[in-house]
């Protein structure tokens, strides 16, 4: 797993072994001391009605698994897993597997897994779902969307799909926190190369940001990415894809993109590989979470209209 991460280009890896924190005794002895890859602690909790990430638990820290959505108790699993500074996040929500598909509804989460491995129609349908809860965040906290490689054994793909985190530092705390802000974005490798930010006038927000302007106040929507030829850049907001770009021949493209508060309540970015597999958009190679536009006491307003 250390080759492997290392190979993939990664800073940090968050080790979650199903209901068990027990690796966190030996990850040392083989990432080295002063290494430099980081080693979180987690677990996955694989309740009966879905897979529970735990991420960022302290040495020996541990959650039960022995329940499901009937019993009524995942508050106050979420709750243990807050006090211990972990995060929690519902893991591949779909996946077809007996006991796996989420089950628990999201209140109280710190994050949705909406990449896990490589890109499926369960991460399609992952995808969408976090989206509408993205649409429904009014004054609440939302959801942060997260990748996971999940990997368990070879020839599974360490870092298919990685996290990369905007952070003040290579340490626990600062990379936990800049996942629970929603300051990342999730890609295939590090070969792909990320930049998006919005801006009006003065004031600019980047991933996982809000850009606080009145609802009228035109912001101008900038993308750039890198390391993804032949792939073509989207822009989507509440509304749905409001723009497609293709990438040039040397895999780069700066999208820009002119919007008001009152016209899209938050804007993502995502870079996809068209094709007709493993979905009809294509498959994931970059996957950005939202900037919010507007001040929070000013909901954006919505239009209808007849065709």
């Amino acid at each position: 797993m250390v080759a492997a991460a290392r190979a993939a280009g990664l800073d940090f890896i968050v080790s979650t072994e199903h209901n068990t924190s027990s690796a966190s005794a030996v990850w040392g002895r083989h990432a080295g001391a002063g290494s430099d890859l980081l080693v979180v602690d987690g677990e996955e909790v694989t309740t009966r009605n879905g897979h529970l990430l735990a991420l960022g638990l302290p040495p020996g820290g541990w959650i039960d698994w022995r329940y499901r959505a009937a019993d009524g108790v995942i508050g106050r699993f979420l709750r243990q897993i807050r006090t211990l500074g972990a995060l929690a996040v519902a893991a591949h929500p779909y996946c077809p597997f007996l006991g796996c598909a989420w089950k628990f509804g999201y209140a109280g989460l710190d994050a949705v897994e909406v990449w896990n491995g490589p890109w499926t129609l369960d991460d399609e349908a992952a995808l969408a779902t976090w989206d509408g809860l993205l649409a429904a965040v009014g004054e609440g906290a939302w959801p942060v969307a997260l990748g996971g490689s999940d990997a368990h054994r070879e020839p599974d793909v360490v870092g298919l799909p990685q996290n990369v985190v905007l952070a003040d530092d290579l340490e626990r705390g600062a990379i936990l926190e800049g996942m629970r802000s929603g300051r990342l974005w999730i890609a295939e490798s590090a070969a792909v190369d990320v930049s998006f930010a919005a801006s009006a006038d003065g004031p600019s927000a980047g991933i996982g940001e809000r850009l606080a302007v009145e609802p009228g106040t035109r912001a101008s929507v900038r993308l750039e990415a890198r390391g993804a030829e032949g792939c073509v850049a989207r822009l989507c907001t509440d509304l749905g894809t409001v723009l497609e770009a293709p990438l040039g021949g040397d895999g780069r493209a700066v999208v820009t993109w002119t919007t008001t508060p009152r016209a899209s309540a938050y804007v993502r970015a995502e870079v996809r590989r068209p094709g007709p597999a493993p979905t009809a958009a294509g498959a994931m190679v970059a996957l950005t979470n939202p900037i919010f536009l507007g001040r929070r006491d000013e909901p954006a307003a919505s239009t209808a209209g007849s065709g």
